[in-house]
Parts: C-alpha cells; sequence; structure tokens
C-alpha cells in the first residue's frame, strides 16, 4: 500500500461547523451593533484562520481598527467556546471512512487554520471514537495555511516519506497547502467551497464522497 498516512483539514472536511461558527460570528456582530450575515456566507468567511475571519465580517470601514478587531477578536473566541459542539458534526460517511483508515494500519492526523484549542476539544469530542496520531491547529509556533510547516511537522512525528502521505481538504487554501508540501491532495465536494475551487487550485482528486477516499488509498 502506498500511503501510510492521511491529513485532513477540520471544518468542512471531516466536520460540518458551519452553522456553530456562523451562530458565534453572528451573536458577536449583534452584540457590537454590526450586520449580521446569513449562514452560507460563512463558507467563503472561514478557513483561512479566525483573525481572517473577523476581517472579513466586519463592517468595511471597521477592518482597519485595531482597536476594533481585537475587541471582536476576544468576543468572538468567547462566543465560539459556548457553542462549538452544538451543532457540529462529522459528515455523512466520514465515521465510515474513518473505521476503515484506521482498520488498514494509517496513520490519521489533523491540521487545522482553527486555533489549536478548539481544533482539539472538536478532535477529543466530536472525533473521540478514531485515535488521531498528530493534531495541530492554529498557534503561534506553526503558521497558519497554506504554509505547509504544520505538513512538515506532522511528517517528521510520523517518520514517512513525502509520497506516503495524503492531504484531504476543501478549499483552495488546502490545496496550495498540499501542493506545497508535495502531498497528493483530496479535494472533497461536501465541504464549503465549490468543486471549480478545487480543481483551479490543483487538486489531485477531486472526491464527492468518503467512500472514494478510500477507494484511492486501497488502489494504490
Amino acid at each position: 500500500m502506498k500511503y501510510r498516512g492521511i491529513i485532513f483539514d477540520l471544518d468542512g472536511t471531516l466536520l460540518n461547523s458551519l452553522a456553530d461558527l456562523a451562530d458565534a460570528a453572528n451573536a458577536t456582530l449583534a452584540k457590537m451593533a454590526f450586520p449580521t450575515h446569513p449562514e452560507k456566507a460563512y463558507c467563503y468567511y472561514v478557513g483561512d484562520g479566525v483573525r481572517t475571519l473577523v476581517e472579513r465580517i466586519l463592517p468595511p470601514e471597521k477592518r482597519q481598527e485595531e482597536a476594533v478587531l481585537e475587541q471582536f477578536l476576544s468576543m468572538y473566541v468567547e462566543e465560539y467556546g459556548k457553542r462549538w459542539d452544538q451543532k457540529t458534526v462529522p459528515y455523512p460517511g466520514i465515521p465510515e471512512m474513518l473505521d476503515q483508515l484506521q482498520e488498514m494500519g494509517l496513520k490519521l492526523g489533523v491540521f487545522s487554520n482553527k486555533p489549536a484549542v478548539f481544533t482539539k476539544k472538536c478532535v477529543e469530542k466530536l472525533l473521540g471514537h478514531w485515535h488521531f496520531d498528530t493534531v495541530v491547529g492554529q498557534c503561534e509556533e506553526i503558521p497558519k495555511k497554506p504554509d505547509p510547516t504544520g505538513c512538515f511537522h506532522i511528517q517528521n512525528e510520523w517518520g514517512l516519506k513525502t509520497e506516503e502521505i495524503a492531504y484531504c481538504g476543501d478549499t483552495a487554501t488546502d490545496m496550495l497547502t498540499a501542493r506545497q508540501a508535495g502531498f497528493f491532495s483530496f479535494g472533497v465536494t461536501w465541504g464549503f467551497r465549490p468543486e471549480e475551487e478545487l480543481r483551479a487550485s490543483g487538486a489531485c482528486r477531486i472526491v464527492r464522497h468518503p467512500r472514494e477516499i478510500l477507494s484511492v488509498i486501497q488502489e494504490a
């Protein structure tokens, strides 16, 4: 078997977390008397780190005000801390796929732009049935994606060759991360971004259901 490990993005790939992310952000906007956004709009707001999310959802005239950014960021983290597990669930087919990957003996990892504390909480509570060898979220030590440092950190921990690792995500940021790390990339269509974005950003394989990932891993 060619692949011995697979790294997953979290939000939009393993977990459908959009509702909790949007609820927390809109609650913070409302508290600061700013306009809120439709839940679907958050498909394009999230994915590039919490500070970028805040910059995208604030009114344009407030995005350059550092004091506003810092206040909003603090309030948003507090709001998300109240509701991160209220509506978030694994996507259909993810549990069965993880069962099979674990039975096949692959190492499993997560590399997310979600703050590290929430990344680990989500994996522990919502994906706790499976053993993830390495879980990496956004922190000072590891730059956010598309910087591939987090991928290299996981690779070094695993002691695997570049060609033995696959990366799975749902955004252009994920595909660029995988390309810069030299990993084979799965672009998933059930997440936050359209198939066209994944193709344009160089996905090695477009998958429409988690079982397709298993097929590629088994046949490689």
